[in-house]
């Protein structure tokens, strides 16, 4: 291990601040240029460069030993010695960069028992407490391929996956091979000295004198989504956020006493028109603000901000600077937010335009439209922000175009972020779109932790239906004057449709209450003990409950909610389990670390990693909340416990298609999230290798390898061919994974074996035939570099007339092929061949929070996949899903998922009640999901009348409910009204004159509300 010492920074007389690097030693025996190159830039910058030359393993020593901080020196004359080791001359660095990557622990050969390592690096780097940044050139691919498609394979793992495991941030590739040589890309390099910088000036500023920019959402625009957040309270969260600023010492201006209060005055900002001020208020009742805290950006100023070459890029596509009509009055584009003191509060601007709100942001010359380019730079460079908060799930700037990974300087979400730290608040449970924020967004991590779980129980008629059976159950032959009441409330409550009576079926007789006498006793005996088996479903699911509250610890009862859903109700299991459940109690109460670690992420401080994911899944492991979430090294999948429950899904759904078809399938499509693939660590993966009949092989240090083929006789199936639907996180997180699938569905198309046996053969052949290329082809998704479906953003705006077209939508989304060679080419007639022959669909659900029912990715995905499959083949596709989360791996029906869903969430009182009570926020998920049950009846005729009628009963015929609702978020109550009203219209929902009158009225009055407001 080399030391080079600049002179001063002995003497520690530098008033610049001091850089610790770690280098490559082997490069600089072989004279590489980029290293004196590297430390010149940084001297240049003003920065002293604190060179360690080391040869890859012991990173951490020089880290541990050689450097220390301000902060290290202070713990240590309080006596907290965290690092016995540390040398008598180690200098005081302000940062650490390492251009090795890997983890710190161990380097290249580091990643053989990850757990054990990670911990070590994480006391390290606690222990020094200041940012550690990764950043090298890339050494295993030329400049030329990330430029053009992104960083991938083993480099994106050796640069990304590994360091994020240690808490590394702001990773910026630095250059890479050309040819064999190491080139430095001068301008990333810059990137990387600026944001260093600013992570620096950030913690030497004093709180009072650091400003700070907080960006809330408000997408779709026209719903009440303004000031929401996925799974949090917003209101409330802000308004705590802001007190403990104040208590830190930041100004921040007068607060209101409630949160809605100051989302409202966020929302009037952001919707006035800043030639006309913000007439509604008086002067000083906010603060002491002007009247006019609507800023604005001068066409002219956006342009020097913008410098020629980016200016005529945005040109290139929206025509003209002022000319798209979003938030641009003449020549000035709209800003509108509130400033409280030094704190700045604003909505992220739209994607585009209402009714094409996502006017494809994502294809490659795209880019976002000029107000939303003003927004960003304003913050940079006229407001000054010393650093951004990111409130919340999810924003859109890391989705912006550019780079898949990697960002380079023509990447937007590098533009407009540029050298902001960026604190990203983030749901626990997402290691998914989360890793966009941190690798695209810069992004520091924030983990919040998910609302409490509740069980559904049983309400209203179910609970007479239960009762009912249950006395009728005590003695059928005197109690059968009950079977009427009985079939009565079976029929009232829709449940014939999730229960089906089959003796009624067989005999084709309608099961009514007037025919109840015409069946045997027997069967209908047997069919309620069915039903009431089913009831006790319904009534032990689980549910979300409500919304989570930044850095609040769980009330008793909310405790005990999480550890009843982790441990269930067995008083025995958790007996045995009392250690455990202590750990995670206490652990739950630490999620007043969300705050804490907030607040030290604006101090420049280490935020600790860890895993993202599930109590419910993964236990204690995931807890505490307010870390720096991260993903799983994807050379890892699947781990063996996931290829074993895959294998057990696959085999159970060949097994479903025997049983109902007698024969076996011949195409299966296989969802392929990066969500439930990064949780369940390659469950779906699991399932796609035994339906192709495969097996995963690792090198020594565990590493996967290959998929095997495995010989025919063991399979004990034929080849089943798949459709792999990849979601776009899928499609750029995992490219080695892709790559692996292709190269065994190549060696499946050329196996010698018979067609009867082989899909995937029998349909490669037949294809090859056709003249089509690259015949083997089998996984498809978006366009490069774009992400969606589009299917839901038809829905939400409502224009479409046919669930075909939906479908179509989906297809023209997803003809888009993806392997060794194939990098989003268009294969549409393989993409046809696996429609027309899928049998089935399956799909893996990650977590409680997000079903079927909650969000919109499902039915825009999965339900527009159906409706292409079934357009193509002219049949029915059955689609199952398997809930990860449980220890069942029964494959369930979409239609009796959704009944279960909607039973135990949309139309629960009990949930419905926890969602009311969290304000604005709340009213919006209810909203969102009525939203989501008109997708579901577009894409897969789900058109359950039973639905419709308990949620108008819910939210719009109880005054109570009706009432808080449009209070809360009107513009979510309308359209809440709007979806039953549209399902009417579109033949989804038989409801009766008087319930319709009611529903216009009350959608005419909060729509008059609403147009008063706004004018």
């Amino acid at each position: 291990m080399h030391r080079v010492f600049p002179i001063d920074a002995m003497n520690r007389v530098s008033t610049k601040p001091i850089i610790g690097i770690l280098l490559y030693r082997k490069h600089v025996i072989t004279k590489q240029p980029y290293i004196p190159q590297l430390i010149r830039s940084f001297e240049k910058a003003g920065l002293t460069p604190l060179p360690i030359f080391i040869n890859g393993v012991e990173g951490h020593v020089a880290v541990r030993d050689l450097m220390t901080t301000d902060y290290e020196i202070q713990q240590r004359q309080l006596d907290n010695i965290e690092t016995p080791s540390l040398s008598s001359e180690a200098v005081k660095v302000d940062a650490i960069v390492s251009t090795i990557g890997f983890p710190l622990v161990g380097g290249p050969a580091g990643s053989m028992e990850a757990g054990r390592q990670v911990e070590v690096a994480k006391r390290i780097l606690t222990a020094k407490n200041v940012p550690y940044i990764v950043a090298a050139p890339l050494l295993i691919q030329d400049i030329h391929s990330w430029t053009r498609q992104g960083i991938g394979g083993l480099q994106s793992v050796v640069l990304y996956a590994l360091p994020e495991l240690d808490g590394a941030i702001d990773t910026v590739p630095l250059g890479g091979l050309v040819g064999e040589n190491i080139y430095l890309v001068p301008e990333r390099v810059q990137r990387l000295i600026d944001r260093l910088k600013s992570w620096v000036a950030l913690r030497q500023k004093p709180a009072s004198e650091r400003k700070i920019a907080i960006i809330l959402y408000g997408f779709p625009p026209g719903y009440g989504a303004v000031g929401t957040a996925a799974l949090l309270n917003v209101p409330r969260s802000l308004l705590k956020f802001l007190h403990a600023l104040k208590e830190q010492g930041y100004t921040v201006g007068n607060l209101p006493d409630d949160g809605e209060e100051l989302i409202r005055w966020v929302k009037e900002a952001d919707e006035a028109n800043p030639l006309v001020g913000w007439a509604s208020c008086p002067p000083l009742s906010r603060g002491g603000q002007d009247a006019h805290p609507t800023s604005s950006v001068n066409v002219r100023t956006l342009e020097k901000w913008l410098g020629y070459l980016q200016t005529s890029r945005i040109e290139k596509q929206w025509k003209s600077l002022t000319g798209t009509g979003i938030k641009t009055y003449g020549d000035e584009f709209q800003i509108g937010g509130v400033q409280l003191g030094n704190i700045w509060i604003g909505v992220q601007p739209p994607l585009g335009i209402q009714g094409d709100p996502m006017r494809l942001m994502f294809e490659r010359d795209l880019t976002p439209h000029p107000q939303y380019v003003a927004y960003y730079k304003w913050l940079q460079n006229e407001f000054q922000a010393d650093a951004l908060v990111h409130f919340g799930m999810h924003g859109t700037v890391e989705w912006l175009p550019g780079s898949p990974l990697g960002n380079t300087g023509y990447s937007w979400s590098d533009i407009l972020l540029g050298n902001l730290p960026n604190l990203y608040i983030y749901a626990a449970n997402n290691p998914s779109e989360s890793m966009l924020a941190k690798r695209r967004g810069y992004g520091v991590l924030i983990s919040h932790n998910v609302p409490p779980y509740g069980r559904a129980g049983l309400y209203k008629e179910l609970v007479a239906l239960r009762d009912l059976i249950a006395e009728y159950r005590e003695d059928p032959q005197k109690n059968y004057v009950l079977k009427e009441g009985i079939c009565k409330k079976i029929v009232d409550s829709g449940l014939d449709a999730d229960c089906p009576f089959a003796d009624a079926k067989r005999l084709g007789i309608a099961f009514t209450p007037e025919n109840v006498r015409m069946f045997s006793s027997h069967a209908f005996d047997d069919y309620l003990v069915e039903l009431y088996e089913y009831l006790q479903v319904l009534e032990n699911r689980l549910f979300s409950s409500g919304l989570h509250t930044l850095g609040e610890a769980p009330n008793e009862e909310e405790l005990a909610s999480y550890l009843e859903a982790y441990f269930g109700d067995e008083p025995q299991r958790r007996g045995e389990r009392r250690e455990e459940e202590k750990e995670i109690r206490d652990l739950l109460m630490q999620s007043t670390d969300e705050l804490t670690n907030l607040l030290r992420g604006l101090n420049g401080e280490y935020i600790p990693p860890a895993p993202g994911g599930d109590l419910l899944r993964d236990g204690a492991g995931v807890l505490p909340t307010g870390r720096n979430i991260h993903a799983l090294d994807p050379y890892r999948m699947p781990s063996p416990a996931a290829y074993q429950r895959g294998r057990e899904i696959g085999q159970k759904i060949i097994a479903q298609h025997l049983d109902e078809y007698g024969k076996y399938p011949e195409t299966v499509a296989v969802m392929l999230w990066g969500l439930d693939a990064i949780k369940t660590k390659g469950e779906s993966l699991g399932i796609l290798l035994e339906l192709v009949g495969a097996e995963p092989v690792k090198e020594g240090t565990g590493r996967v390898v290959r998929y095997e083929l495995k010989p025919l006789a063991e399979v004990g199936h034929p080849r089943v061919d798949v459709l792999g639907n990849l979601s776009g996180i899928f499609r750029d997180s995992f490219v080695n994974i892709i790559e692996l699938l292709d190269d065994l569905f190549q060696r499946a198309a050329d196996a010698d074996e018979p067609e009867d046996r082989n899909f995937i053969r029998k349909h490669a052949l037949a294809l090859k035939a056709q003249g089509v290329e690259n015949p083997s082809a089998r996984l498809f998704s978006n366009p490069a570099g774009d992400f969606g479906s589009l299917v839901n953003d038809r829905v939400v705006d409502g224009n479409w007339e046919s669930g075909e077209e939906l479908g179509n939508t989906w297809q023209s989304r997803n003809v888009f092929s993806y392997g060794r060679e194939d990098k989003g080419q268009a294969r549409p007639e393989i993409l046809n061949t696996l429609l027309k022959t899928s049998d089935r669909i399956v799909q893996e659900i990650d977590s409680v929070e997000y079903g079927l029912t909650d969000i919109q990715e499902y039915y825009a995905n999965t339900g527009g996949l159906k409706r292409a499959a079934e357009k193509q083949s002219g049949k029915k596709v059955t689609t199952s899903f398997v809930e990860s989360f449980s220890k069942d791996t029964t494959p369930r029906n979409l239609d009796d998922l959704l009944r279960m869903e909607y039973r135990t969430k949309l139309v629960n009182p009990k949930w419905a009640q926890a969602m009311a009570n969290q304000g604005s926020g709340g009213a919006l998920e209810i909203s969102q999901r009525m939203t989501a049950l008109i997708g579901w009846g577009g894409t897969a005729d789900f058109t359950d009348d039973w639905v419709y009628d308990q949620a108008a009963d819910t939210y719009a015929l109880d005054a109570e409910m009706a009432d808080k609702l449009r209070k809360a978020n009107p513009e979510a109550f309308r359209n809440i009204l709007g979806r039953m009203l549209e399902a009417h219209g579109r033949g989804f929902w038989e409801a009766d004159s008087d319930k319709l009158d009611k529903l216009r009225q009350l959608y005419e009055l909060t729509d008059e509300e609403l147009e008063g407001i706004t004018v």
